[in-house]
């Protein structure tokens, strides 16, 4: 009989589209006893959780918490809860995820219509706008703040304006960009959002942080069918997050996991989220000034570049697999492929949270530099 035994994983630096680097402390935390999900000090434990949030969300909405699922559960807790059958949604795709979203937006009964930009720009407002005044009646538009699959940014700012104008709720994916770079949730009136525990909160993978504007609990609260998913329903879930107090039975948290993201928000806010953004910023920067001079160029024009996620062209002639594998097995240093339509084509550097640190620029340059020559 084969003796199994420990698992004890490689140190590696991860640089890729995610997870990153976990500091020190969130493990730390992970590792403390674990009380029950519905102890008092536990709930006193959601309720800062929830307040770090909305300062790290910049909102003041109430209902902010994480998911118990990775970023695609928040994803298909945003599209079931405000999507019912026969709704129309503009999806705007311009990477991997706007075309999940508009998958998730068909199995739950609505009516996808898609605006669509090349794979490394950015949607265009302007054909948002055309696309809803075509189609009178739009229930919401959905859209990719940070493309992880293309490393692009979009005016979601711009893009809520529109929407609103036309009487439309805005969902928006903020997956990579929460903590690494500018997101207002209140200032730009964003409906729905939603995000990973392990991209720029440098947490373990498995939670998403969403939270909800009135607009968008009243649209809830309106509903004509139920939500198709009775664990991802958010008309249950607040009753379990509900500020203070006694809370109702919903689920098992994981209990743990969640001390892991309590741990990173309080690192989050040690160092502030402007110096959050303006580190993941002077990071990119030197590692493009890096890869640049080794002859490599970006997918993104520099405008609509994420810091914290940098998707570049690899040489002519370079094994992509290869080169990937070399650096993970010789250097234990972890890089990204392309996705869809860039496979083959692109690396996916990824600079998020605790792996957004100028040793780690170092290293991969100078990992790249022994493997490309």
């Amino acid at each position: 009989m084969t003796p199994f035994r420990s698992f004890h994983p490689p140190h590696r630096t991860l640089m890729g589209p995610g997870p990153s680097d976990i500091h020190p402390r969130v493990l730390q935390a992970m590792a403390r006893p674990t009380i029950g999900h519905l102890d008092p000090a536990f709930i006193g434990m959601m309720d800062e959780l929830k307040a770090m949030l909305r300062l790290a969300f910049r909102t003041q909405n109430a209902l902010t918490f994480p998911v118990s699922g990775p970023g695609t559960a928040g994803m298909e807790t945003c599209i079931a809860n405000l999507i019912e059958p026969g709704d129309t949604a503009i999806i705007c795709r311009n990477g991997v995820f706007g075309g999940r979203l508009e998958a998730m937006t068909q199995r739950v009964g609505g009516n996808p219509i898609c605006v669509d930009a090349a794979w490394g720009d950015p949607v265009d407002p302007a054909s948002v706008e055309a696309a809803l005044k075509a189609n009178p009646g739009v229930k919401a538009v959905v859209v990719v703040h940070a493309e992880t699959s293309t490393g692009a940014r979009s005016d979601v700012e711009a893009i809520a304006q529109i929407a609103h104008a036309h009487g439309a709720l805005i969902i928006v994916d903020a997956v990579t960009s929460l903590g690494g770079t500018e997101l207002e949730v209140d200032a730009w009136q964003l409906d729905a959002v939603y995000s990973g525990s392990q991209k720029c909160l440098s947490a373990p993978p498995g939670l998403s942080p969403v939270t909800f504007s009135e607009r968008a609990i009243q649209a809830v609260d309106d509903r004509k069918t139920p939500v198709v998913s009775w664990f991802l329903d958010i008309g249950l879930i607040k009753n379990y997050w509900s500020d203070g107090g006694k809370r109702s039975y919903h689920h098992t948290a994981p209990v743990n996991a969640l001390y892991g993201l309590h741990e990173s928000l309080v690192l989050l806010h040690e160092e502030g989220l402007e110096a959050s953004h303006a580190r993941h910023l002077k990071n990119h920067i030197a590692l493009r000034d890096g890869l640049e001079a080794m002859g490599i160029s970006y997918v993104v024009a520099p405008e609509w570049r994420l810091p914290q996620l940098n998707a570049v062209r690899f040489p002519k002639g370079v094994d992509d697999a290869a080169t990937r594998s070399r650096l993970l097995n010789e250097f234990d240093l972890e890089i990204g492929g392309g996705l869809g339509a860039l496979a083959g084509k692109v690396w996916r550097i990824g600079l998020m949270g605790h792996t957004s640190r100028a040793k780690n620029v170092h290293r991969c340059l100078a990992a790249l530099r022994t493997v490309l020559s």
